[in-house]
């Protein structure tokens, strides 16, 4: 064992719970909530993913990094979460795709790993107890002052994440689903489709969900979460598609309010934290989920057509269903914890889910949600008319 590996790392939780490991990618402290993640691959998408920024992920798969880093399975031009937890790393990864170890990547990119904790008793606590802030120290091997920072850190409820993640431009999308042998395509392989024009708030949006939009015969502008109605409507859009992204929904006060303005002019599709924007929009209610979802084997029924998919998720929060009482209907119910996966409006051209149809990482079972979305523009599809 190198000296390197002899060294101690700390990760710290603010109720005073402290585990031992040793310290991967980049050395320092790292500080933010900690969660669970259960998916058994796609840790590099992960990383990329804007919607686990102020995040700590643990992975509860145990072996990581063993197919290790490359340039084509990317969810964002950077790293966004703040530290990363793992059971087991793997130095040497063996795969024909691999440019360069996770540990180097994660030292290129300053992010703060911990190696050698027993995720599963991570797991359970934070089942047990829920998610809650923690630091990862390789500099201080004092519990005590590093559970104090962990209690001092902000929480992540009343938090605008969005703000922080969000592009600076609009831009276009070019950019289809990836192939064995041919790499991402620069336009639909759906020849014959009808172009959409549809505007993409930008709330920490992932690569993955524009190439599928892609991929339905979307021509897709990408705007800034503080992008006004006003503007949007300016562009002359056939639809409007709101992102995941990181943070506490109830703070996105401005897009809240943005949304409410589109409603009924436009058809709209949202996913993950573009989901809850738009429940508050239409006047929902939000909450904390005590650990929330983050994986990719998470069972849901779509109730519309009573068939059980598994799917990608990774939030924190969710809608109040009741708050949303002759204003939209349940569509999707997540068959673990009965808590809302998807809505539609009972009259206007709307709909939003909570899960990631993208599923990058994750199974494929949703992607039907893209061209749900396509139908909707043309006027194939709306909840009334089931």
């Amino acid at each position: 064992m190198s000296l390197y590996q002899h060294k101690k790392a700390i990760l710290a939780l603010a109720d005073g719970a402290v585990f031992e490991g040793y310290p991967f990618g980049a050395e320092g402290e790292a500080i933010g909530e900690v969660v669970f993640n259960t998916s058994m691959a796609g840790y590099q998408e992960v990383l990329t993913d804007p919607s686990y920024k102020g995040q700590m992920v643990a992975m509860t798969y145990t072996q990581i990094g063993n197919y290790g880093v490359n340039e084509e399975d990317l969810e964002s031009n950077k790293l966004w979460l703040d530290g990363f937890i793992v059971k087991e790393y793997c130095d040497y990864p063996s795969s024909w795709r691999s440019k360069e170890t996770l540990d180097n990547h994660l030292k290129r990119n300053k992010i703060v790993g911990i190696k050698g904790i027993d995720t599963r008793a991570l797991t359970r606590y934070l089942r047990d107890n829920g998610a809650m802030n923690g630091i990862i120290s390789t500099i201080d091997s004092n519990p005590a002052n590093l559970v104090k920072k962990a209690r001092e850190f902000p929480s992540m409820a009343g938090l605008d994440l969005a703000k922080e993640v969000t592009c600076k431009e609009p831009y276009r999308w070019e950019q289809g689903l990836w192939d064995l042998g041919k790499g991402y395509s620069l336009r639909t392989p759906n020849t014959g489709l009808r172009t959409h024009r549809v505007v993409a708030f930008d709330f920490g949006i992932k690569f993955n969900i524009l190439r599928n939009l892609i991929n339905v015969g979307c021509d897709v502008t990408i705007v800034p979460a503080s992008t006004s109605a006003e503007d949007v409507l300016k562009m002359n859009t056939d639809g409007i598609f709101l992102s995941n992204g990181p943070g506490d929904p109830d703070a996105v006060t401005y897009a809240i309010e943005n949304v409410r303005k589109l409603i009924g002019k436009k058809p709209i599709f949202g996913i993950c934290l573009g989901h809850q924007i738009l429940g508050l929009a239409l006047g929902g209610k939000t909450y904390k989920l005590k650990f929330g979802h983050h994986g990719g084997n998470q069972p849901v029924m779509d109730l519309t057509t009573r068939r059980v998919e598994i799917t990608s998720q990774n939030h924190g929060f969710a809608v109040d269903v009741d708050s949303l009482k002759g204003i939209a209907e349940l569509t999707h119910i997540n068959l673990n914890d009965k808590t809302v996966e998807g809505l539609a409006h009972t009259k206007l051209p709307l709909f939003s889910v909570q899960y990631h149809p993208e599923a990058s990482p994750g199974p494929h079972d949703s992607s039907y949600l893209f061209r749900r979305f396509v139908d909707m523009m043309e006027g194939k599809w709306s909840f009334k008319s089931i």
